[in-house]
């Protein structure tokens, strides 16, 4: 099950800078996650000060 950014997101790109497969791009406001790429390890929910990426 991939994450998915929820509508906390401020933007910041902290989950992107640590994704390691690059699955987290800059969505309409907030940060986006592609589900075919994600390969659910969490990093993105550790870099995140507001948690908005969570398992789904």
């Amino acid at each position: 099950m991939a994450y998915i950014i929820n509508d906390d997101c401020i933007a910041c790109g902290a989950c992107a800078e640590g994704c390691p497969v690059d699955a987290i791009s800059e969505g309409d406001g907030k940060y986006v996650i592609d589900a075919d790429t994600c390969i659910d390890c969490g990093a993105c929910a550790e870099a995140c000060p507001v948690a908005a990426p969570q398992a789904q």
